[in-house]
């Protein structure tokens, strides 16, 4: 029983290998760059639409609605980079009922791959908004003393989210695998239906954390606004 889709192997040539995590990985994001081609290619403006577009338009509507919500005035802003995180692990777990596929998401080099670039996007994104020194500035606050220690969580937190993406992706897969071997038919394709549910949930999860760690470096850290002086009598 394998462990990871890095263990199986499909070429290799001296050190170089293509494992199942990066032949799923590819296979994936040119699911997402056809799809998307192929979705927005047509897109009506007037009240005749294609299903697909009535489906994409639902998609980024709710997804706006979360960023917004979390405390990102501009979600427009922040759209590409949040949604395709959500797209790709949200599609790598509903790929599962594909015979023969193996989840990327169920490798720690995904996940922590997906965490660096949460961890990219947080300072790109706080230093856009705020400028390179304003954003430096903020790891010394409220006292220089704390500097190790935001530098610390921001790292920390990074982990975090790649074990924790990790470890709930790939216990979903593995229960599958040791009913499929030990019980009937029916019982695991329930078990599929609920790893499809966690699948999706978990990439719910993912986006609101990654909304809310650049929340925190764009809308936390700004100067409060400037109180107005009481009229005079």
């Amino acid at each position: 029983m394998r462990l990871s889709p890095d263990e199986l192997i499909y070429w290799q040539f001296g050190h170089v290998k293509i494992n199942a995590t990066i032949a799923f990985t590819w296979a994936l994001m040119l699911v997402l760059v056809v799809g998307s081609k192929l979705i927005t290619r047509r897109l009506s403006h007037g009240l005749q639409r294609s299903r697909w577009q009535n489906l994409l338009e639902i998609v980024v509507t709710a997804l706006e609605k979360q960023i917004r919500e979390v405390g990102l005035r501009q979600p427009r802003k922040y759209l590409g980079f949040l949604g395709t995180l959500f797209l790709f692990v949200a599609i790598s777990a509903l790929c599962t009922v594909v015979p023969g596929y193996e989840p990327p998401t169920g490798s720690l080099s995904t996940t922590a791959a997906l965490a660096l670039c949460v961890l990219v996007a947080v300072p790109y994104f706080g230093i856009a908004d705020q400028g390179l020194r304003r954003y430096l500035a903020s790891y010394a606050e409220p006292t220089v003393i704390m500097l190790p220690f935001n530098i610390i969580s921001e790292v920390s937190r990074t982990l975090a989210l790649a074990v924790r993406l990790f470890g709930n992706m790939m216990s979903g897969a593995m229960i599958i695998a040791i009913l499929l071997t030990i019980t009937p038919f029916i019982f695991p394709v329930v078990m599929t239906l609920l790893g499809l549910l966690t699948g999706m949930v978990q990439a719910y999860i993912f986006f609101i954390l990654a909304t809310v760690y650049i929340a925190a470096a764009i809308g936390v850290r700004k100067d409060r606004p400037d109180v107005e002086a009481p009229p005079e009598a």
